[in-house]
């Protein structure tokens, strides 16, 4: 028999040796006269564990050492096997474990089924029970062999039974209420293929395409988790090889037991995976926002694969008068309580921004938030506001990293931020420093992951950092950006294999800012004139920017926003009008109501203002401030 190319453990195959292989077959041919000191037993069937090869039609007394030597083979083979299979973190690799640990060594051929669906911790199993078939293996023959030396990428042929016309197994069985294979499986201990229940168990299990095999030859295990049978194995031997030993039956029951049980934790262990993806996947964003005058990318690396939740965040919220905020933070510790901890700071973060508050405002709410939390809710925070039209960044620092700033000449800048102390920390007075943002800029956001690791401290990273901007910037000239995208990717490849120990959230913004000429801004006093004077100053600003198709519409919805804001504002109602892809007009007062769409009655003389902003204009939306509210409007900017 050619001997298959897998070695397991470095141990020898449980095989007889070349004498004892020959026997039996000389047996099937011959019947064994037994003297009185032998051993009785049927033609063909199988030796006594520990017995001699028969000599003469006479069998032989047992022999003590190779009964000892088989044992030891026996116990160092279930070794080496249950540790390849406990190696497997994941079903397949546990389930081809089992197969390399038992192909040749054990059996020439195995076939693995499980349920389908398998259930997971204590889940209801979902009836009918089914089972499919997972995985095989067997021996090759030696032309199959000499067919893969030629070919090494050749898939391995379809399970078939050298010795039944190469017949395939059935592919799904669905064990009946009361049947055989469901007594075998309720009984859990594995049984021989010419046991009584077997015998029935065996075609209802392979199919009616393929014959059971015969003796000592097949060996049907249940696969039993913790809680369930989830499966059933069955190991087979050819004709050429001597049949399975009653000690064999043991060393099935331990392949079998060991699988199971790590089938079952291979299944928690996916589903526990799949929440923290999802976890981790709803707590961040799906997608960036795309504000006028800045572009944005994002990146986030878990840890690890084996730790895929951690407290890293990332956020871009837009706020009124086309600015963003820019937010990233990172929560101490790298579990689900992390990560829940990180999707509060987040949603409070989004709420607080969206009352428009100044950036330090922020981080103090965020730390009286942190507090109510409960104790030792520690978290490092960084938000940044960025205008557009100013071309100025406020920034205010909790403990976090300091942003890099890459120039559009190439000079790469570590922004000097003040740390202040972390969220959490109660009782602290956080400052925010006002910078410019020159257009054409980028800012770099990020979280000690990316530049702190057992190799380097954070500063040294971070000057790491600021040098690799620097060389990535030099490589598209002095006149032009590096590609956002390609950028974030240059920078993660800054880390070594050995350098992440902890997550990474990146969040780069490119400013392109709004030109002075693109922004047109006017003061208007809260009178019953104000609507006429807005219409008169919107259609001269379209006629300077050559928008005179879009005059009709923008007249009339600037008109209407504007005698909504006067009928309650009582200081200036402030008119802005932004031209980029797209044409933007706010309109701003002092009161804090928002305003709300409603159906007008055909005898009511207002209330329909808002009604052809909305069918109108391309987006609109309110946004209310600290010192009142912003309504604004899109139009875009194409032919009629």
């Amino acid at each position: 028999m050619t001997e298959h190319p897998t070695s397991h453990e470095g141990h020898r195959p449980l095989v007889a040796r070349p004498q004892e292989r020959t026997r039996p077959r000389q047996q099937d041919a011959a019947p064994v006269t037994a003297t009185p000191a032998a051993i009785p037993g049927p033609a063909g069937a199988p030796r006594a564990p520990g017995s001699a090869p028969a000599a003469s039609g006479v069998l032989a007394a047992p022999d003590p050492q190779a009964a000892a030597r088989r044992e030891g083979d026996r116990l160092r083979f279930v070794g080496a096997a249950t540790r390849r299979i406990a190696r497997g973190i994941d079903l397949d690799e546990i389930v081809l474990g089992l197969c390399r640990a038992s192909v040749p060594t054990f059996c020439d051929e195995i076939l693995i089924y499980l349920r389908d669906p398998l259930p997971v911790g204590d889940e209801r199993p979902v009836e009918p029970f089914v089972l499919r078939l997972r995985r095989s293996d067997r021996l090759r023959t030696a032309e199959e062999d000499v067919d893969a030396l030629h070919d090494p990428e050749r898939l391995r042929p379809p399970l078939i039974d050298p010795g039944t016309d190469l017949l395939p197994v059935a592919d799904l069985c669905e064990v009946r209420s009361g049947g055989a294979l469901g007594e075998v499986l309720r009984g859990v201990r594995p049984v021989f293929g010419d046991n009584a229940a077997a015998r029935s168990a065996l075609p209802e299990l392979l199919g009616s395409g393929r014959p059971a095999p015969t003796g000592h030859r097949a060996i049907l295990a249940p696969l039993r988790g913790r809680r369930r049978v989830i499966g059933s194995a069955v190991f087979l031997r050819t004709t050429e090889r001597a049949p399975f030993e009653a000690n064999d039956l043991l060393v099935a029951a331990q392949l079998a037991t060991h699988t199971a049980l790590g089938i079952d934790k291979a299944v928690l262990y996916g589903r526990e995976a799949y929440i923290a993806d999802e976890l981790q996947r709803t707590m961040l964003p799906d997608s960036l926002p795309q504000p006028t005058g800045v572009r944005l990318a994002s990146r986030y690396l878990p840890a690890a694969e084996t730790a895929r939740v951690g407290g890293d965040w990332y956020d871009a919220i837009p706020l009124p008068g086309s600015r963003v905020a820019l937010v990233v933070g990172d929560v101490m510790g790298h579990s689900m309580t992390s990560a829940a901890i990180m999707g509060q700071l987040r949603t409070t973060a989004q709420t607080l921004a969206g009352l428009d508050l100044p950036p330090q405002e922020v981080l103090h709410h965020l730390d009286e938030q942190a507090q109510r939390l409960g104790e030792n809710r520690m978290a490092t925070c960084l938000y940044a506001v960025y205008d557009p039209v100013a071309h100025r960044i406020t920034v205010a620092n909790a403990g976090h990293p300091p942003p890099v700033l890459l120039h559009l000449g190439g000079r790469a800048e570590v922004l000097d931020v003040p740390p202040n102390a972390p969220i959490g920390v109660g009782g602290v007075d956080f400052e925010a420093v006002e910078l410019d943002a020159p257009a054409g800029g980028t800012l770099l956001l990020y979280t000690d992951g990316l530049v702190e690791s057992r190799v380097r401290d954070v500063w040294t990273g971070i000057e790491q950092l600021r040098e690799r901007l620097a060389a990535t910037a030099r490589l598209t000239g002095p006149d032009h950006s590096p590609p956002l995208e390609a950028l974030c990717d240059d920078v993660l490849d800054m880390l070594g294999p050995g350098d992440r120990d902890d997550d990474i959230a990146l969040l780069a913004a490119r400013f392109d800012g709004i030109a002075p000429n693109d922004v047109a801004y006017w003061s208007l006093d809260p009178q019953d004139s104000a609507p006429g004077r807005a219409r008169r100053l919107a259609r001269g600003a379209l006629e300077r920017w050559g928008m005179e198709h879009l005059l009709d519409e923008v007249e009339l919805l600037v008109s209407e926003v504007v005698t909504n804001a006067v009928r309650y504002a009582e200081r200036p109602v402030t008119l802005r009008l932004l031209r980029t892809d797209i044409l933007r007009c706010e309109v701003g007062d002092d009161s804090p109501q928002l305003p709300r769409q409603r159906r007008a009655r055909e005898t009511d003389e207002s209330g329909r203002g808002l009604f052809l902003v909305n069918r109108l204009a391309r987006r609109w939306g309110a946004t209310r401030l600290s010192t009142g509210k912003v309504v604004w409007f899109e139009m875009a900017t194409g032919g009629q």
